[in-house]
């Protein structure tokens, strides 16, 4: 916890500073390197393919579209999906259902040339069926050759620096995942949903609040290094921006954005919301007990 071990802080703010710039200076080398060992790198094909089946699943059980009538749900509309990371798996399952185009925004380029990549499509498209599997092969620019690359009458990938779509009224649905908490200007991200979602439109997202490993001891505790030190020390690397609940709940509401579902998927012990409470960062020190103890969540909001 920032303050209680002061040796072991100046290491960890010089180490992290360091990276940092790193990640500024390099950002498509840094993130070539991460992306080696990251979340997800030691999964087999099948196994990201099921990954992105799950996601696909748990949009629509928070929506509470049953399952056999999400084609029913997606039939002609477009969706937007935020932060698909290198490979749109969900936008092909979108597309496979029903949709009629997908846009997907991310801050880095597709990295899509790689034979597991490859490999995933073939997977998710062996999954599907009928209509559904010759909708997923129209997806790309050879008819049923996920090596072919996609067909941008079906899903276009948007590299945009600040994750923002920059669409008006071209949106029925838009989701993302674990991709709010990283928002530089999480403000932006919500007035660019609010132009981009159509009357009627909704929007679906799963948030991590957590530390993303950065804590010590309590999951809170990354909450007590001061906004300065932790921009210094993480701002170019992806880490999470901090904000809690009630800012998420402001911007919704800034923006008319009618909430139809907010629940915690995780939530910190009273014991280690008392612990840090008196060490929070400025920022963080007038939010309420409960409001502090969410350590994610799933947000549905409604364009009215």
């Amino acid at each position: 916890m920032y303050g209680l071990h002061p040796v072991d802080d100046a290491k960890r703010v010089f180490r992290a500073a360091l990276t940092n710039q790193f990640a500024r200076l390099a950002p498509r080398l840094y993130t070539r390197l991460i992306g080696r060992k990251g979340r997800g790198s030691e999964e087999s094909a099948e196994q990201t393919a099921a990954r992105f089946q799950e996601n696909f699943d748990e949009y629509f059980e928070q929506l509470q579209v049953a399952p056999d009538r999400i084609g029913a749900y997606l039939t002609g509309k477009r969706v937007i999906e935020y932060g698909p990371g290198g490979l749109p798996g969900v936008a092909l399952l979108m597309v496979a259902h029903g949709a009629d185009r997908v846009t997907s925004v991310n801050r880095a380029p597709l990295v899509f040339g790689s034979e597991k990549n490859i490999q995933v499509l073939r997977c998710l498209m062996d999954r599907l069926e009928g209509k559904a599997q010759a909708r997923a092969a129209s997806c790309f620019r050879v008819y049923g050759d996920p090596a072919s690359g996609f067909s941008r009458h079906r899903i276009r990938y948007l590299v945009r620096r600040h994750g923002l779509s920059g669409q008006l009224d071209a949106a029925d649905l838009i989701v993302s995942r674990a991709v709010l908490e990283h928002a530089e200007h999480l403000s932006a991200i919500f007035a660019d949903m609010r132009l981009a979602m159509r009357p009627g439109a909704v929007a679906v997202h799963q948030v991590d609040l957590g530390s993303y490993g950065l804590h010590r001891r309590n999951p809170l505790d990354f909450l007590t290094w001061p906004a300065h030190l932790w921009s210094r020390m993480y701002r170019h690397r992806g880490m999470p921006n901090r904000w809690r609940i009630d800012r998420y709940r402001r911007h919704a509401e800034e923006n008319e954005l009618k909430t139809l579902l907010l629940r915690p998927t995780g939530l910190a012990g009273p014991h280690h919301v008392e612990e840090v409470r008196s060490h929070l960062a400025a920022e963080f020190q007038s939010i309420s007990d409960e409001d502090l103890s969410w350590l994610g969540f799933w947000l549905v909001c409604l364009k009215a």
